[in-house]
């Protein structure tokens, strides 16, 4: 078998199964009939720029297409969805809160977005403070958020 043939397999599994760690991959893998070493399957994974993201039900692989161009790193829209508590604004601000872990991916995916409207983040564990231009790009901000988390 190919590099790329594997490499198609590990893509089909993990978007087909809720895959939280390589071992479980490799038994994925392994139920397909094929055999590989953990080496390996972590240097697939770091070529396809799978992403390993927190969700409420535990972490979990994500397919390398749910991420930004050529970056590697998931899209808001792929990841907040999943991570999304709770938002509220004041002033410039908007604060949203996440589940455990989620606040860090989330606040990377808004800042790589360059959104004119927001001058950046400061993320905690499971908090993230939106820094706005004005009350006029927060709620347009904020707006946007609520519509991607609804999905």
């Amino acid at each position: 078998m190919t590099k790329n043939e594997r490499q198609r397999i590990i893509q089909e599994v993990i978007a087909t199964h809720l895959v939280g760690s390589q071992e479980e991959l490799r038994q994925l893998l392994g139920e397909r009939g094929l055999d590989v070493t953990q080496s390996t399957l972590s240097r697939d994974m770091r070529d396809l720029r799978i992403a390993r993201i927190p969700t409420p039900t535990g972490v979990r692989y994500t397919i390398a297409d749910a991420t930004s161009e050529g970056e590697g790193r998931p899209t808001l829209a792929a990841i907040l969805p999943q991570l999304f508590a709770r938002l509220d604004t004041v002033g410039e601000l908007i604060v949203v809160k996440t589940v455990v872990a989620g606040a860090q991916p989330i606040a990377e995916a808004i800042d790589s977005e360059g959104n004119p409207d927001v001058l950046g983040t400061i993320a905690g564990e499971n908090t993230i403070l939106i820094i706005c231009r004005s009350e006029s790009a927060r709620d347009r901000t904020a707006k946007r958020l609520l519509s991607i988390a609804r999905k």
